[in-house]
Formats: C-alpha cells, structure tokens, sequence
C-alpha cells in the first residue's frame, strides 16, 4: 500500500500534482489544513510498503519517519522546512533544500527535469516566492497576463490551506488535489467558467475585504502585526494577508495574529523580503511554533506570550 502525504497547501498540493501526472499510482492521501503538519504518524508502518512525503517538516515528523524506517518502508522524502538531523538509511530518498527562495514544487519540478513548469510557477507564486516564480516564468517566456492568471491561482489554492480544521476551508485539500491533477496545464482550470478558480476567486476577495479593517497591534520601521478576530474568514486569510503585507512593505516583517476558541492566538509570521531570514527560527523557541527562515507561525500562541513574540521579531530585525 502506499501512501501520499503532503501538506495541504498550494506548495504541497501542486508537488503532488507534478509527481502524480508524472508518474499515476493509487494510494491513500493523507493531508489537512496548512498548519496540520504532523502527518506520518497517520500512516500505518505495518501496511505500508511505500510513502511519499512533501511540503512537511522532517524535523516535526521525525518519529513517524523512523517509525517507517524501521519497518523498511521506502520514503520519498522533499520539502523547504527546518529538516533537523537526516536519518541515514537505504530505505529513505531525501531532497531537502532550505535554501529560503526556493520551496517543494520547486524541487520536484526540478527532480521531473522540468517536465510540468506551470505548476510549479503556480506553486512557487502561492508560496509567495515571487523571484523563484517570476525566473521560471521568464524562461517559459510566459506574458504578464500569463503570470498575473498563475500568481492568482497560486495564491488562491494557498489561501484555501488556511484554517482551524477542515471545514473552515472552502475545499478539502485531497478533494482539491484529486481535481487538479486532472490538469496537465493549470490554464485548462483557469480558462473554464465557474470553475475552482473563479469559485476561490470570489471566496477569497471577499475575505480580503474584511481582513483589510484588521486590527493593529504594532507598527513601527521595524516590523507592522494585525489581530483578526476568531472567525472561519479570518483563519482563511491569514497566511495569504501576510503574504499581501509583506509584499507591500518588503522592509518590514509582518505578523498576523488570529484568536483562537481557547483565548491564544495563532500566529503567520513573514520576514522581510529584502532580508528573508529567522522566521523559523524565532517562532520555533515557542512551543507549538515552527517554519522556514522566510515564513513561519506559531499555532497556539498564549496572551502571556504575545509581548514575548513581539520583543523577539523586533530584536532579531532591529538594524
């Protein structure tokens, strides 16, 4: 049996999307909200003979990948995240690369040698790697509109990631995955009437709108954070309102700060574009926290905590 497994969001999906038009084989999906990355532990080691694995971290699924190891299970490990130590075994094939402008479909557009490049555009614009996406797109000789319909549906696909559970979402990421790999071109999706990505379009400016009456809670030359309340539209948003800030103010970082139903907070860090450093590493000295160097969040973030995170993104990016 195998087993795919990948993060919910527009880089884990679209990975998925390029490995399986390149190579179709049956398996179990497992994947859920953006920030539901503790996934291996959902495979059972016993059934499985084969995992692939994308778009989540090592370092935070570290057990139930030697879990798997153990048991001889060949995985097929890549992903941008903080990796930690990689185990060393004949059983696990990793492409691991930190390197913070790049992200996974990136790399599985390169494992395919390139073979389906307007995914990965659409992926790498949706991870918000605009310099990635903007390079392959120049060498696809693709027009600004082109671009503009890829980084849009990018976008859209990586704002349907965000939520508290499932239901949150306007699309279950395997019902989205399933959907998409029908697709050898993402323009075929984008070119249909009432299609995924008129029906996220339409979802997702209406979010914008109310995000853009968001609270704020600090801005400064260092560094600017909204609050947004505890409702499904804010937890949709949230990453991808970040995304939008940090575009806007590439000097700054940027925080958006989400109440959860148990009074914390769920956090969207992004480091400043012109310096897309420490964003893991700041959020992962909170429990529940974690990322890569340019993007990262904290899950539940107490009260007790805030002015902590805060001190702690202002020292790290203070010049």
């Amino acid at each position: 049996m195998h087993y795919d497994v990948f993060n919910g969001d527009a880089d884990g999906i679209i990975s998925l999307v390029q490995l399986r038009l390149a190579h179709p084989r049956q398996s179990v999906l497992i994947t859920g909200v953006k920030r539901d990355i503790s996934l291996l532990e959902r495979v059972d080691a016993k059934q499985a003979s084969s995992v692939t694995v994308l778009d989540i971290s090592m370092e935070k699924n570290i057990t139930g990948l030697s879990l798997l190891l153990a048991n001889n299970v060949a995985v097929f490990y890549a992903d941008h995240h903080r990796s930690g130590p990689i185990p060393d075994s004949s059983c696990l094939s990793a492409h691991i690369d930190t390197n913070a402008n790049t992200c996974t479909a990136l790399i599985i557009n390169n494992f395919l040698d390139n073979l389906y490049p307007l995914w990965a555009i659409t992926a790498a614009y949706g991870d918000n790697m605009l310099a990635a996406a903007e390079l392959l797109a120049d060498e696809q000789g693709l027009s600004d509109d082109e671009r503009s319909q890829l980084k849009n549906f990018g976008t859209y696909i990586n704002y349907n990631g965000y939520g508290s559970v499932v239901d949150d979402l306007h699309i279950a990421p395997d019902a989205l995955f399933r959907e998409l790999v029908q697709y050898d071109n993402p323009f075929d999706i984008i070119s249909q009437p009432n299609s995924i990505f008129s029906r996220l379009e339409k979802a997702y400016n209406e979010d914008m709108a109310n995000a853009e009456k968001a609270y704020v809670i600090v801005d400064n030359e260092v560094c600017k954070m909204f609050e947004l309340p505890d409702e499904a539209w804010a937890r949709r948003v949230s990453g991808v309102f970040g995304n939008a800030l940090a575009n806007l103010s590439p000097k700054k970082a940027h925080a958006v700060f989400t109440r959860n139903l148990d009074d914390t907070y769920t956090v969207s860090l992004r480091a400043p574009l012109e310096n897309k450093q420490g964003a893991g590493d700041i959020c992962a000295k909170f429990a529940t926290g974690g990322g890569r160097a340019a993007a990262a969040g904290v899950n539940q973030l107490s009260k007790d905590s805030v002015d902590e995170f805060i001190t702690a993104v202002m020292d790290y990016y203070r010049e």
